[in-house]
């Protein structure tokens, strides 16, 4: 077994913090202030107090490292090599409906490569984590991407576009769907895209696709995936972190499942 290095251990227990604030308001999800960023985008008090024990921990445990922040925005640090990466609480949706399928977000980007991550699925109490050279685990067990090699046996998770998404989104997201749910064994959309990521890490998912993702939604998913074994690309060809589009599965599948997104993506409706 490989145990976490010192900032592992930092991330783990910041998530953990995080977790503590988020299971309190779990159960008193009726009474939460909710507001809204945009159409479809909720954030709630919960969120701000996640995030909030995240940062102030962080800070006394890494003084000086940068953060890229859900709520908060990007924090400069005196130090430019390393920056934190935190959602804290993807599935916000699924929260406030009081669904317990979410989690706890962070990553380390260090000198432009994603470091160390660490996705904790509260409502089970499952820590993810990832660290570069150290693999994927979850609690002693090391973690290995599923190694079925056909989509026809096949397991793939995605996410959808919501309200306020351009019309054209959605009829690029019925493409994609009418052109994979033929050809899998079922499509899994379970709204946390940093789970799905984990659960593609663990084998429980096969492969992961979604557009219009933010870093910290994805981040600390894409290390865990990597050190598992897995890969992760963008759906046309470009950078997740930047885009938000992302595919992930093994490098048996990946390329099966980017050739059919990308096909069924040239014919629907351009919407950049």
């Amino acid at each position: 077994m490989s145990k976490p290095s010192a900032l592992g251990n930092v991330l783990i227990e910041a998530a953990r913090r995080a977790g503590k604030t988020l299971a309190r308001d779990f159960g008193e999800v009726e009474y939460l202030q909710v507001s809204k960023k945009g159409p479809g985008d909720f954030v709630s008090q919960a969120d701000h107090q996640a995030e909030e024990a995240i940062y102030e921990y962080l800070m006394k445990a890494r003084p000086g490292y940068g953060f890229v922040m859900e709520e908060r925005g990007i924090v400069e640090g005196s130090d430019k090599t390393n920056k934190f990466i935190v959602d804290p609480l993807d599935g916000t949706l699924n929260f406030l409906h009081g669904q317990p399928h979410y989690a706890v977000s962070i990553a380390l980007e260090r000198e432009g490569v994603l470091y160390s991550g660490v996705v904790y699925d509260v409502s089970r109490n499952e820590i993810f984590w990832g660290e570069q050279g150290r693999g994927a685990w979850l609690g002693q067990r090391k973690l290995r991407v599923a190694s079925r090699k056909n989509l026809d046996q096949s397991v793939i998770a995605t996410g959808t576009p919501w309200v306020g998404h351009p019309v054209e989104a959605h009829t690029r997201f019925a493409a994609e769907m009418a052109s994979m749910t033929p050809i899998v064994a079922g499509i899994r959309r379970n709204g946390s895209a940093a789970l799905d990521l984990a659960w593609v890490a663990a084998g429980r998912f096969d492969g992961f696709w979604e557009r219009g993702l933010k870093p910290w939604d994805i981040a600390a998913g894409m290390i865990i995936v990597r050190e598992a074994g897995g890969s992760t690309v963008e759906i046309d060809g470009g950078d997740p972190l930047t885009t938000g589009s992302i595919i992930s599965a093994n490098a048996d599948l990946l390329p099966k499942l980017e050739k059919q997104i990308r096909k069924a993506g040239a014919f629907a409706p351009n919407v950049d």
